[in-house]
């Protein structure tokens, strides 16, 4: 391919001899011929894999539990807004989760940045499938927030992967999510 461009590139500069000015063009340049082979691609760097454990898709069969990407979606696509919260407590910013944790089930992965820094993994906890409710926050789960300095917290993103491997993102500014 790159032998045609250089015979075409080649005989555009042979063709006619002189310009519309009526000057007369400069002698043609001799190009070499290059064979395919001897053409080198520059290599382009692959992206380095995610850090941690690769994610593999987990099948989408609908339970009516709400334990899958395909039954969770559609509501954290509906309830984006509720995705995160921000509450100013006892000195402190505390940046909240629970709505993404009340629907974690279908979820293989949950990153948030604050204030313009790359989102880094917050953890998941495990869902409860053994109980009736398995999307329920157990004590044992922990407290779904994460205390900042007060009013340092001015904008949060947040990057979700389902358990379908797609993946889903939201920004926030303090005022659109600040608990009043």
């Amino acid at each position: 391919m790159f032998d045609i461009l250089l015979i075409i590139a080649a005989a555009a500069m042979q063709s006619g001899g002189s310009t519309s000015s009526g000057k007369a063009e400069a002698a043609p340049v001799e190009v070499p011929q290059v064979q395919s082979s001897e053409i080198v691609m520059p290599a382009f760097p692959t992206p380095a894999p995610p850090p941690g454990p690769a994610l593999v898709a987990e099948p989408q069969v609908p339970t009516g539990k709400f334990t899958t990407a395909v039954e969770v979606k559609p509501i954290l696509n509906a309830t984006r807004g509720n995705w995160v919260a921000v509450r100013e407590f006892n000195g402190q910013d505390l940046v909240y989760v629970t709505h993404l944790w009340s629907w974690r089930c279908g979820l293989l992965e949950m990153r948030v940045g604050v204030n313009g820094a790359p989102p880094e993994p917050w953890p998941l906890p495990m869902c409860h499938e053994d109980q009736p409710a398995p999307n329920m926050i157990a004590d044992s789960d922990g407290l779904p927030y994460r205390e900042f300095g007060l009013q340092s917290v001015t904008t949060l993103e947040v990057q979700l992967t389902y358990d379908d491997l797609s993946t889903d993102t939201g920004q926030f500014d303090r005022q659109s999510v600040l608990i009043p």
